[in-house]
Formats: C-alpha cells, structure tokens, sequence
C-alpha cells in the first residue's frame, strides 16, 4: 500500500461525501462511482477525483475501496462486483452500519481471492464528515489497521481498532443501540411531559448542562425546540434498519431484547407511518401526534 494509495470511493451521500472530499484534498488519487445524487460526485470531480462508470472500473484504478453505503445487502452487491472484477490485491473498507455476520463473511471471501475487507464505521455526523473529525471504530487484524490508519486518519480525529473484522460493525450496533434508544426515550419523555403541561423547551433547560446531556440530546433538541432541521441529519429509515441489526444481533447471540426490541418499535412505527425520510428528531412529532398531542 503506497504512501498516498489510490482510492476508490463507492457512496457519496450524506457522510461519504465529506470523506471522499478530505481523502482527495489530502493527496489521494480519488475514484468515485456514480450516484444518484449528481452534486458531491460533480463537486469531488472538481476537487480532482475520477468519475468510474461502473464499480469494475473503480476496482481497476484503486487500492483501497472505500464502502459507505445503507446496509449490509448493499456492500453485499458491490463486494461481489469487486470480486466479480478481481479483488486480488485489494483491501475494502466497509465503513457502512451493517451486520458483523455478513461482514465476516465477505471478509472470507476476500481473502480467498487474495484480498481483505476489514469494517471501519463511523460516530458523528455530516458536519463532522466534512470538517475531518470523525470518530473510526475497526474491526481489522493489527497489520492491516496500521497500513490503514493514515489513510482513516484524513477524514478522522479518534481512529481506534476495536478488534478483528466483524468487531467494528458489532460496537456500531452498540454504539447506535444507545444513541437510537437515547432517540425513542426522549421523544416518550417529551410527549409526556406535554400532556402534563411542560414543554420540550423546559425540558432542554432543566437537562440542558446537567448530568444527563450530552451531544445527542444537544442537537435533538436544537431540531425540536429551536426548528433547525439540519441539526441532526440521520434519516428514520436507517434509524429502523440498525435497530433491526441491533435487535437480530441480540437473538443470534441468545440475548434477551426486551428493551433494543421497543427502540426498533418505536422506529418501526415512524417509517410505518410514512416518515422514514425524515430526520431522526421527527420521532418526537411522531410520538406526540399518536397520542393526539399537537394535531
């Protein structure tokens, strides 16, 4: 793997296109695929990276793939195109929030053809993305997380290895299981207090600097109480899928779910309820609305 290695990028959204951006600004020769969202392939173009027509293409000019994509059958499709390609020689980079079964799996079968894929996913947000200062949990053996740490260190601030390939989707899980729980206990706790006369402005003033903020309740409520719908851009939709992960990572590690099986309920109702496009912080309307607060 070269100093400045050639990248190959596939999923240029939200958080993919920040990534992308630092990786060609800081020396990178940069491939990325076609997406349905012209503007960040049109802009990192720009900057000076190479448009691939199809993902064969990409594998062709790169050394490390970079994978940002919704979720598990997605990098399905795309590592067997890369295998489909010629994967020998070629190191992929999940940094998805996918399913550590599968995830081992495809590693396996980069490995027989004389490749790797290693799992690499993400904390924070698009603002985060962008600015370079992401938080990186992998999941790779230790040789080959050293060759990639540099290269994970251009779009990230905290890069830490969290164990073998499978182990950085798992604390994923974890980590989303948490925050996505913080999510659906807010938005019960707000229409609470509204049915009983306090509104999610005090509740912010009274939590707001105490024991119980921290950086998710900070941007949910800049959502709800101050309107700023950027603030916390994470679709319900994918908010759902992971708890789906969460909750089937659980049974098949003969977990009882009582509690990850009612956050993937909350989000459940939410994209059942035609609002997966929204961001998350919409749970709290969500919520309010189905217990007739705020028609």
């Amino acid at each position: 793997m070269t100093e400045k290695a050639a990248i190959g990028f596939i999923g240029v959204g939200l958080m993919g296109h920040g990534m992308a951006k630092n990786l060609v600004e800081k020396g990178h020769p940069l491939a990325v695929l076609a997406h349905r969202n012209r503007a960040p392939v049109e802009d990192l173009v720009a900057r000076g990276a190479f448009e691939a027509g199809d993902i064969a293409e990409l594998a062709a000019r790169s050394e490390v793939i970079f994978l940002c994509l919704p979720g598990s059958p997605e990098v399905e499709r795309a590592v067997g195109e890369i295998l489909a390609a010629g994967a020998e020689g070629k190191t992929v980079v999940d940094c998805s929030t996918a399913n550590p079964v599968s995830t081992r799996a495809l590693a396996a079968r980069m490995a027989e053809a004389g490749g790797a894929l290693c799992d690499a996913p993400l904390s924070r947000t698009p603002a985060e993305a962008w600015e370079g200062t992401l938080d990186v949990m992998a999941g790779a053996p230790e040789d080959l997380f050293a060759r990639l740490e540099p290269i994970l260190s251009t779009f990230a601030t905290k890069v830490v290895r969290v164990g073998d390939v499978g182990a950085g989707h798992t604390m994923k899980l974890v980590n989303n299981f948490l925050s996505l729980g913080y999510g659906a206990l807010y938005a019960e706790a707000l229409a609470i207090g509204a049915r009983n006369g306090i509104d999610a402005a005090t509740v912010e003033a009274v939590v707001g600097g105490g024991r119980m903020d921290c950086g998710f309740f900070q941007t949910f409520m800049r959502h709800v109480v101050h309107g700023d719908k950027n603030a916390h851009r994470f679709a319900l939709r994918n908010a759902h899928k992971d708890m789906r992960y969460v909750v089937g990572l659980a049974n098949e590690s003969g977990i009882a779910s009582h509690v990850s099986s009612a956050v993937k309920n909350s989000y459940a109702t939410a994209e059942a309820t035609g609002h997966g496009e929204d961001y998350l912080p919409e749970i709290a309307a969500i919520v309010a609305r189905l217990n007739g607060i705020g028609r």
